[in-house]
């Protein structure tokens, strides 16, 4: 087979032939041979695990990445705050790591989700949908969270688009614009401070009654930031770019871009199951060094910090791999 034709069977022909990737790299995307027993499993194939993985296939650590390929923001169109990457679609920021990773022989790839894991003398065992069980020393999970949508239609086939969670990732290409945003109490607060630099075309949509303190209602009024307390009902907007917001009154209200802060669930139940503490806000809790309090078990980007970018979740991601590095070197040498 040659070079072009596994490309081509990859689905990845455009990135790939840009770039020195090796054949090796190539065929392990979709094939991983007999091989069960791993150093190192990483569920979660995103920036966090992409990141945590090539450190550790820089120390030739055996590895396996277990991806099912539904990233929590494959609707944003760009990536922003992220130097040398800023205004790249996520998914192309994603599937040049993954090819750029896969160039490590010792990384292996398999494109499917993880739903069990239970742990044993051998290490954890790690079974997919597909039915096939994965033994790892240590294991890093980079699974992400789930963002719990409210009953508003059209608010999903916004969001990532101009439904939007950070001023970071997102408020300067909005800025100047009419924005909303959809919180209330000191959540609508925060957001509201961070935002007001960017724009001076501010409303707060508590859809409800307001919950401020006199002095947060004196910052608001001194920032001429109005709040709205009907119940925001649908979402009107044209491929995910938002036109207008409708209320449960009929009424309607033009907005170019809406902050909301969603509720969200761990994406992988196989950490709780393992005995990993959660903290308060419902991350993974970890130290500074990415481990979980179950011992072998470590976490990186979204699913245990509340830092939700792509430069954050690289950044942990590089912590947890070098830490599983370590850890395994201490009881190896």
């Amino acid at each position: 087979m040659t070079r072009r034709e596994v490309i081509k069977q990859t689905g990845m022909a455009a990135l790939a032939l840009a770039m020195p990737i090796s054949l090796t790299s190539f065929i392990k995307f979709n094939t991983m041979g007999n091989n069960k027993n791993f150093e190192v499993i990483i569920i979660g194939g995103s920036y966090a695990g992409l990141s945590a993985a090539m450190t550790l296939g820089r120390s030739l650590r055996n590895v396996l990445i277990i991806d099912g390929g539904l990233p929590c923001n494959r609707q944003t169109p760009h990536s922003h705050n992220f130097i040398t990457q800023d205004g790249i679609p996520p998914a192309e920021i994603s599937s040049k790591a993954k090819l750029q990773v896969l160039n490590y022989e010792t990384v292996s790839f398999v494109e499917d989700f993880a739903i069990k894991g239970k742990k044993s003398d051998k290490g954890f065992h790690i079974t997919t949908e597909k039915g096939i069980e994965f033994i790892g020393k240590k294991i890093i999970f980079a699974t992400g969270i789930k963002d719990i949508m409210p009953n508003i239609k059209g608010f999903s086939e916004c969001w990532g688009i101009s439904v939007i969670h950070c001023p970071y990732c997102h408020g300067y290409e909005f800025k100047g614009q009419k924005t909303g945003i959809m919180a209330n109490g000191d959540k609508a607060i925060h957001v509201a401070s961070l935002v007001n630099n960017l724009t001076n075309t501010i409303s707060i949509l508590t859809s409800g009654k307001e919950d401020f303190n006199t002095e947060q209602l004196t910052k608001l009024n001194k920032h001429t930031i109005n709040v709205v307390e009907e119940e925001v009902t649908e979402i009107e907007h044209s491929n995910g770019h938002i036109s207008n917001l409708i209320f449960k009154d009929g009424s309607k209200m033009k907005f170019d871009a809406v902050y909301a802060a969603l509720p969200f669930k761990q994406h992988s139940e196989i950490p709780i199951s393992l005995g990993c503490e959660l903290t308060e806000q419902g991350y993974i809790k970890v130290d500074s060094f990415q481990k979980t309090t179950i011992e072998g078990v470590f976490a990186c980007g979204d699913n245990s910090t509340m830092m939700r970018s792509v430069a954050n979740a690289v950044a942990n991601g590089n912590i947890a791999g070098a830490m599983v590095n370590m850890e395994l070197t201490h009881e190896q040498f």
